[in-house]
């Protein structure tokens, strides 16, 4: 089962505080918006997600169809299928994706410490 691209997306305070520190630890803004609450920073391979106000807990955020790029994948595992296979391993899912869809959806679960988890389809 491959999850695609991986970041984390934090819950930040002081978006532009939160910002000029990832930039001195070598990030540079790779998407987002600050006049919509979020940023998206890289370094490398390396993905950070800066949101204020959006959700309350960080998120470990996987996007299966993407690179680390955000360029779409010719071949890769869909969500629906990723779902199908957590179910069949007894994982609990918090919401599902609609498996008689394609494209775009999301899941989301929790690990047992009570992290949040989205696997999240943009293509």
């Amino acid at each position: 089962m491959e999850l695609g691209a991986f970041s984390i997306s934090l819950t930040v305070k002081d978006l532009k505080a939160s910002k000029e520190f990832y930039e001195k630890l070598g990030f540079s803004h790779f998407g987002g918006d600050m006049d919509k609450n979020y940023l998206i920073m890289k370094n490398g391979n390396s993905l950070i997600g800066l949101f204020h106000g959006m959700f309350t807990h960080n998120i470990l955020t996987f996007n299966p169809g993407w690179d680390e790029n955000a360029n779409p994948l010719e071949e890769f595992d869909d969500v629906r299928e990723i779902q199908k296979s957590l179910k069949a391993n007894g994982i609990k899912l918090e919401s599902e994706a609609d498996d008689t869809t394609s494209g775009p959806a999301n899941i989301v679960l929790f690990d047992p410490d009570g992290n949040t988890i989205l696997i999240d389809q943009h293509v």
